[in-house]
């Protein structure tokens, strides 16, 4: 990869846009609410990144993520990061996130306990929250420890978070759902 760009392109859920750099990604931008509103939000966060058409590592870094947020199931986990500027507690917590499978949760307190700081958790949801790779680093995978949806820094809040989850079919809780539950209406039969 060589010097700064940005793009943007088209998913499921809206426009998205990807920057990078010469190591990897330096950012990704989750769709906005208004036309336009992601691309001056890259612009802003990447002042000396170039829109330019992308070179055919973003490409397929952009039909994965394409296909992951259309149901697919790809972690995403080996697309590189430009990971500078980060502080060492955030690059272990994106770390353990990374390792979160679609369709999978954790919390922030388990977050914490992985890292081995239990006690970390409100530090773990500030991490989170300045996490510059959101569907690459799946922050919406980690959850409040009663299964609510915690916080999303994302354009979209809470309802972002839980329209993620819900494309990847996550569980959100340990209560069953109507479809988790293995029963039939039809009576025994030779009975």
């Amino acid at each position: 990869m060589s010097a700064q760009g940005f793009t943007l392109f088209d998913t499921v859920i809206g426009r998205c846009g990807l920057a990078w750099g010469e190591r990897g990604l330096i950012g990704v931008q989750l769709p906005e609410s208004s036309p336009g509103a992601a691309w001056a939000r890259l612009r802003k966060r990447f002042p000396d990144a170039v829109e330019a058409e992308p070179p055919a590592e973003i490409e397929a870094i952009m039909d994965r993520i394409r296909d992951l947020l259309g149901g697919g199931r790809d972690d995403l986990s080996d697309i590189p990061l430009d990971l500078g500027g980060q502080s060492s507690f955030n690059l272990r917590v994106y770390e353990i996130a990374r390792a979160i499978t679609p369709g999978d949760t954790s919390t922030y307190g388990e977050v914490a306990k992985a890292m081995g700081e239990p006690g970390a958790a409100r530090a773990v949801g500030k991490a989170l929250g300045e996490n510059p790779w959101p569907i690459v680093v799946p922050c919406h995978r980690v959850l409040g420890s009663a299964g609510n949806m915690g916080g999303f820094s994302a354009p979209g809040g809470a309802e972002t978070k839980a329209r993620l989850l819900t494309i990847e079919k996550a569980k959100t809780s340990a209560v069953p759902t109507l479809f988790d539950l293995e029963f039939s209406v039809a009576p025994p039969r030779g009975g």
